[in-house]
């Protein structure tokens, strides 16, 4: 068989199996949805450091994570095994406010440094966060690539 003959075929093929790719990949990225909010428990109490972050968190945070961090059209939920301590440690809360952080789990963009926010109230911020991950049965699961 000539090959010329079969090229129609193989172009056919070339197009479905990227198609599929294509597909596959949208279908499972995570925040594909314009709008990635989730349902959120708040734990009947929070520790005092916790409630402080709450109020950064309000104050400085809701208005792209949305309220108790369940997540907006504009932000991810931080109440998400994503950000489960084994996957995004303390720290990486940390650098995000203080560097930003390039988008890669979500498609919402990047998120600019908030310079606004000291380092202290972030981690405060990180304890209100992990607290509302408990409550919600996120915990520690190691990060495996």
């Amino acid at each position: 068989m000539n090959i010329r003959d079969n090229l129609p075929k193989y172009a056919v093929l070339a197009f479905l199996a990227l198609g599929t790719g294509l597909f596959v990949w949208r279908s499972l990225a995570p925040g594909d949805a314009p709008d990635a909010r989730v349902a959120v428990t708040v734990p009947d109490e929070l520790s005092p450091v916790a409630m402080e972050g709450k109020a950064v968190f309000d104050e400085n945070c809701a208005d792209c994570h949305g309220a108790n961090a369940a997540g907006t059209e504009q932000g991810p939920p931080l109440v998400h095994d994503i950000y489960n301590p084994g996957h995004h440690a303390n720290m990486a809360f940390v650098l995000a406010a203080s560097q930003g952080v390039r988008a890669h789990h979500w498609r919402f963009g990047n998120m600019p440094p908030q310079p606004g926010v000291t380092q202290t109230e972030v981690e405060k911020v990180v304890q209100y966060v992990r607290e509302l991950q408990q409550a919600n049965g996120i915990t520690y699961r190691p990060h495996n690539m």
